[in-house]
Order: structure tokens, then sequence, then C-alpha cells
């Protein structure tokens, strides 16, 4: 159906009136907004005149605090208020530019007359006429849209399923308050909508995209009867974009008993935090927590050990081939990353329980007060039914009352005299005036002198057994290093604690190269979480049980063992996993899903498969879908641009030259973020520092947390979940990318772009692009 003159000019009318409307909102709530700033101007200013302080008498102490908590407690909500009312003052500014991008005419059976739903990115309450006249997009009806063409339709609300019949399906692109794009459309989302969405310069941040949600997309978003939610995606195919949209939609339908922080994302680097970090406040609802599962690891051992991050093991895997020792390691990375380790550690644990705790002593004074013998005594004399972690929990009870003992011992001691004899006036001070609360204190009592030292010795030693009682608080007295470091110790100790447990390859290698780095407090990335786990298991699980979902991005990345402590991290967490198993590029990755199954459970398991994909052009989907097996499957979306390119170079001087005069063409054609990926870090500097007397770039590593509009210089492995206008493949040449282990990472380096990928090598050029036809890329001079 054509969209006439005169629809047109309805529509704007239409579009003029909500803006109008929304104009008066945010000005009413401006005034409001000022009104109560006023207020918590007024109370802060006053605080203080509004307490009664007195803290001389218990009473009117406990008085004084309870008045301090009132007026604290006012201010905060006002601060709550103020707050709510400027998140939605500016919710209401980004609706005012574009007011809604959908709109669908639904007949609900029943009823005569079609109902005019339009949908934008929150809703909007005309309290004068009584009607919503922007529909929020999570919103039941809503899903209409996503689902259906014109035709018979239904979906589901919280009283059950609501049946009708969609008349029209209508899609707009409306820019400051201006229709730009208007169409009826008979299937989900335009090409068109989409075309102007996708054929847009990428810049630093990901987009919400909550008017060109696919079907596909839709029913990850809205999938709320999967405890464990796999999506497997191509790349491109808006996996990411459909988990940030999900977790908006889970805000909105829970909004009564979820909150952002109830929520964790782990994503694969600090770089990508920031790139996906506005999608949300875009929407009107504040961040999930947000994290990589490095800085989780970091946050618990980075005091005891110096961790090894998933880059430096990359890194290792890329370069070190040829150094002594690399097999023994890479057997090591894929046998420590298995559930088949988990078991070993599960049954190391149950062997501690028997016999080979160890514990360290507890020192004063350079004494041993408390011998790590006489610890493990009192562990091993504990009920040996109970789990190790609670007889650790018991025996530290047993050492809080040891030391109670001993520090009244210690009072009487001369080392406590002569500190005593060095304490200064404000010291003195203080037990003076204890000593007066107490009423322990006049000038003619016989015992003031004795008394005066007794309460400084206490004093002093309560101080010095501070960090004692700190220690034993936190179990340090349990000496994990050392029981994890035995059991690599000799080979054959792992068969004493798990008979009959499979070894790999090279595993006297490995019980060598993992002793040695412990030797050195040294934790390869590999370890730290069976260290971790083995920790947690004696000390006690730290569960988070508020976190009610948990989204892991880049999920093919993750080991077995990972997600099975993950798992146990969060008890009352719902998962969504996204990944695609054509970008596994770490060795400990598996090759499916499958193996997860047996930790969540199958029935408890749902998987979507996301074929299409939109981030590049067609003939870049065309090409990269060729460099690995099972590429066929994936679906490109129609939208024309340029061949990638070939273009081969006799030596590093003439690579540096083309890829800085290409670098400059993609400049001045406007493009706004370039990247020139290569294998490592190690030969991201050397381009970089090849290339920075002809071009303005940036070099991006691993501590990097952000970046700007420009021409970067970044590792394959960093690039992951980000995309760019267009791609520089540094050398994809045979040198570089000629083992089959890393076809997954040239073909993530090559789908990182989104409207031109050039592929420049020296000498020969990768055996991956061997494969592919001819007729899909064009050689460059």
């Amino acid at each position: 159906m054509s969209i006439t003159e005169h629809d047109w000019q309805a529509e704007q009318q239409r579009v003029d009136r909500v803006v109008r409307k929304i104009s008066q909102r945010i000005a009413a709530l401006r005034q409001h907004a000022g009104k109560m700033k006023t207020d918590i101007v007024d109370i802060r200013k006053n605080f203080w005149e509004d307490v009664t302080v007195n803290l001389d008498d218990p009473g009117e102490a406990a008085e004084t605090y309870a008045s301090m908590k009132q007026q604290a407690e006012v201010l905060s909500e006002r601060e709550r208020s103020h707050r709510h009312v400027q998140n939605q003052i500016t919710t209401y500014m980004r609706l005012k530019r574009s007011p809604y991008f959908g709109r669908i005419d639904f007949r609900e059976d029943g009823e005569e007359k079609a109902e005019r739903i339009y949908l934008g990115i929150a809703s909007f309450f005309d309290e004068q006429n009584d009607q919503f006249l922007v529909y929020d997009w999570r919103a039941p009806i809503s899903s209409l849209y996503y689902d259906y063409s014109p035709g018979p339709v239904e979906y589901e609300t919280p009283a059950g399923k609501v049946r009708g019949e969609m008349e029209r399906k209508r899609q707009y692109m409306i820019r400051d308050g201006r229709i730009q794009s208007m169409f009826d459309t008979g299937i989900t989302i335009g090409d068109e909508l989409l075309q102007e969405v996708l054929g847009k310069r990428s810049d630093t941040q990901m987009k919400s995209i909550v008017a060109t949600i696919q079907k596909e997309q839709n029913r990850i978003i809205r999938n709320e009867r999967s405890p464990i939610l796999i999506v497997q995606g191509a790349a491109g195919s808006g996996k990411t974009s459909a988990a940030l949209q999900r977790v908006a939609y889970l805000l909105y339908r829970y909004r009564e008993t979820l909150r952002s922080e109830n929520i964790v994302l782990f994503s694969p680097n600090p770089l990508f935090n920031s790139y996906v970090s506005t999608v949300l406040p875009e929407l009107g609802e504040e961040n999930m927590q947000q994290t990589t599962f490095q800085e989780y690891l970091e946050q618990q051992l980075g005091q005891t050990f110096q961790l090894e991050d998933p880059f430096t093991q990359m890194e290792y895997i890329l370069t070190a081939v040829n150094e002594p020792g690399y097999s023994a390691r890479m057997e090591g990375i894929r046998y420590k990353a298995a559930l088949e380790f988990m078991q070993v550690m599960e049954r190391y644990i149950t062997f501690l329980g028997r016999e080979g705790m160890i514990f360290r002593d507890l020192k004063f004074r350079d004494e041993a007060i408390i011998s790590a013998e006489r610890i493990k005594e009192r562990f091993y004399s504990l009920d040996p039914s109970l789990p190790v972690s609670n007889r650790i929990k018991l025996t530290a009870d047993w050492l809080h009352e040891e030391l109670r003992k001993r520090e009244v011992e210690e009072r009487t001691k001369p080392w406590v005299d002569e500190e005593i004899e060095l304490l200064d006036n404000e010291a003195y001070l203080r037990v003076y005036r204890k000593l007066q609360r107490e009423k322990r204190f006049t000038e003619e009592t016989f015992d003031d002198f004795n008394r005066e030292r007794e309460m400084l010795g206490a004093m002093i030693v309560r101080e010095r057994f501070k960090r004692l009682r700190m220690d034993v608080k936190r179990l340090h007295f349990v000496d994990i290093p050392a029981l994890y470091r035995q059991l690599f110790a000799e080979p054959e100790q792992i068969l004493r604690v798990a008979p009959g447990a499979r070894l790999p390859e090279h595993w006297e290698a490995i019980c060598a190269q993992t002793a040695e780095r412990l030797k050195r407090f040294e934790l390869a990335y590999e370890d730290a979480t069976p260290y971790l786990y083995l920790k947690q298991k004696i000390e006690g699980l730290n569960t988070h049980p508020s976190v009610r979902h948990v989204f892991i991005d880049e999920a093919q990345d993750y080991s077995p063992f990972q997600f099975a402590f993950i798992k146990q991290l969060f008890p009352h967490g719902r998962m969504t996993l996204l990944g695609d198993l054509n970008q596994a590029i770490y060795i400990h990755a598996t090759d499916g899903f499958d193996p997860l199954l047996p930790l969540y459970g199958t029935e408890q398991t749902e998987t979507i498969v996301l074929t299409r994909s939109y981030r590049s052009t067609r003939q870049i989907v065309e090409f990269t879908r060729q460099l690995i097996a099972g590429g066929k499957e994936i679906v490109p979306f129609n939208r024309k641009g340029s061949k990638p390119t070939l273009a081969q170079a006799s030596d590093e001087t003439e690579l540096a030259a083309k890829v800085a005069d290409r670098i400059r063409k993609l400049q001045s054609d406007g493009h706004q973020t370039i990247a020139v990926i290569c294998k490592t870090a190690r030969e991201s500097l050397e381009a970089y520092d090849a290339l920075k007397e002809h071009a303005d770039l940036s070099l991006i590593g691993k501590e990097t947390t952000s970046f700007e509009t420009g021409t970067l210089v970044i590792p394959s492995y960093l690039a992951k979940g980000i995309e760019f206008d267009a791609v520089i493949i540094y050398n994809g040449s045979r040198a570089q990318y000629g083992r089959e282990s890393e076809r997954k990472l040239f073909y993530t380096a090559c789908t990182r772009a989104m409207h031109e990928l050039h592929i420049y090598f020296i000498g020969e050029m990768s055996p991956f692009i061997s494969g592919v036809s001819p007729d899909t890329y064009e050689w460059e001079a």
C-alpha cells in the first residue's frame, strides 16, 4: 500500500503533536527538578542546625545519632528522587528527537476497530487524554512488530495470550522531530531501515538496535523460560546487541524486583566494556555490572600472585612455537581447562580431608606461638564427615580462642613495659579518659598506677595481635599456594590423589613448569581457575546469590572448567551465553557447547542459532565465509559494497608504504574508524613504528580501556567483538597465518570490517585465502 502525501502530512502532524507534549513534560520535570535541587541545597546547608549534638551523655548521644540518621535519610531520599527525575528528562530528550520508529494497527479479537500502536525507546503517556502516545518497545504488545507480518497475530501477556489481526505495519526514520523516511512493510523490519542503519559509519560506541531488531533476535531478547540460553551466532549477527537489549527488556519486565546490580556481564576485554557502555543508558536504564573474567581473577588472587592474563598466554601460543617446553605447555593448557581436571581437584580436596593439609605457623615477635603442626592436629581431630571448609572455619574459631588466651599471657611480659615507656602523651590521655568513664580513677585510689599499667599493656598487646587476628579471620593460616604446588611436586602425586586419572602427554614437564612458576609466585592463566577453585573449596565458596542473570560474551573462549566455576559462583543466576564457534581462538576452547550441557542439564538449556550477518557488506561476507568450514550456512545481508582487496609487498618497507597509502585513502573517503589488525602485540608494535611517521594512528594494547575514532593498530585477539568502518590486515602471509590452528584467528580479524576489507602480505599469502574463490576479491597493484 503506497503512502500518499495526505498520509505523510497527517503523520508529521502527529509527530509534531507528540513532540510538543514531550516538550511540555520536559519543562514540567525541569521545574520540579529545580525545586528539588533547592531543597537538597537547603538540607545540606542546614544539616547541623537541624541536628542536636550531645555526646557527653549516652542517652543524648543515642538521640544525636537518631537525629543525624533521620536527616541523612531525608537527604538521601531527595537525592534519589532528583536522580530519577533527571533520568526521566534525559530519556524524554531522546524521545523528543525521535519519538517512535514503528507503528502497528492491531485489532484484538472481538473488537471492531483497530488500535494504532506507536513504538519508541520508552513509553509516553498522555495524562490529559488518558492514552499512550508511544509504547515502550519492551511492552508485551510491541513484540508483534518484531515477530509478525500483517495478518493473524498473538502475543503473550502476564494474564495470558492475546489474539487478533495486524492490519498494518509501518516504519519510520524520524530525526530531530522530522520524518525522514516512512514506509509500510509486510516483512519484520524493512530492508530500507536496516540499509540506512547499517550503512552508517562506525564509531567508538555500540548503538541500540531497538528500531531494527529481527525476529530471531527478538526470541533472544524476550526469552524468559530458559535458565540457560545459548546463542550461537555468526560474526556480525547481532549477538551482543541482542544481549544488551535483553538486559534492557529484563529490567523493564521485572522492574519491581530486578535492578541493574542483579545482572553481571562478563566481556572479553576492558576495551569492549567501553564499547558497549552507552547502549543501556540510551534506553534509559543503568548499566549492569561489567567485568572480565581476568578482572575477577585479579581481584581474588592478585595480592598473592603475579597473574598471567589470557592475552599474554595468547602471545606465547602465537609466538613461542619453537621454544623448549612449548608442546608441554600446550598440553597443560588443554588438560587444566577440562572438566576432567576439575574432577581431579575434587578428589584432591577429598584426599586433603584425610591427609596432606598444609598450614602456616602463627608467629608473634618471631616466635611460632601456635605451630603449623598443632593447627594440623586440631584440624584432623574434627569430625571427618564435615566438609573441609567447615572444618577450616571451626579451626579458625579455635585459633581465635587460643590467641585470646595468649594475648592475656603476653600482657605481663617485659617487652610490654618497654613499649609503655615509649608511648606518647596521646596514648596516656586515651587511657586516662577511659579510666574516668569507668569511674575507676581518683587521685587517692591506691591502685591507679597498677590499673593504668594494666590498661596500657592490654592496649599495646591488643594492637600487636590485631594482624594475627586478621590473618586468622582471613584464613591465612592455610597455605593454599603450597597445597596447589603439592599436586605438582612430583609426577606420581596426582595418581596418589586420584588413582586411575588420565594424564596428558608431557605430564612430567607440565608438573615441572607449574612448580617452577609457583615457586616464583607466578600463576599461569590456565592455573588461575583451578587454583581459585581449590582455594574456595577449602575456605568456602564466595558465591553471589543476589545476581539473577549472568551474561557471558565471547563464550566460546571460556573453558569447561571456567564455566563450571562461574556456575557455582552465581547459584541463582540464569545464564545467557553468546558465542561463535568459528571465532574460538584459544586452544582450551571446546568444539561446541555440547560439553556444557551436563553442567546445566539438557532440559534447562535452549540454543538459538543466528546465521545472518549484518555487520559487513555482502561482498565482505561472501569472502570471509569461505575462510572457515561450514561458512556456507552464513547468510549475508544484502548491503552492497566493494570487494575485499589483496596486495603483495616485497619487503617490510614496501608493506608499510602500501598500508600507509591505503590509510590515507580511507581517511579521505570519510571512514571514522580504521583498524590495522596485526596478529600479535609484537607485530602491532612493529607496524606502529613503521607507520607512525606516515599516518596519524594509535596503538592499542591489552591495557587500553577505551579508544577514540581514528586509525588504530591492534592485535587480532583484542579486536574481537568490535567493528570498524574499514579493516586492514597488516600481513596476511603464510608466515603469519600458516598453521591450521590460526584459521579462526584470521577469520575473526577479517570479520571486524563493516564497509571495506584490505589484506596485505609479504611473500606468499596465507593458505586460508588460497581456498577462497577469486571472484570474491580483487587484486591491488
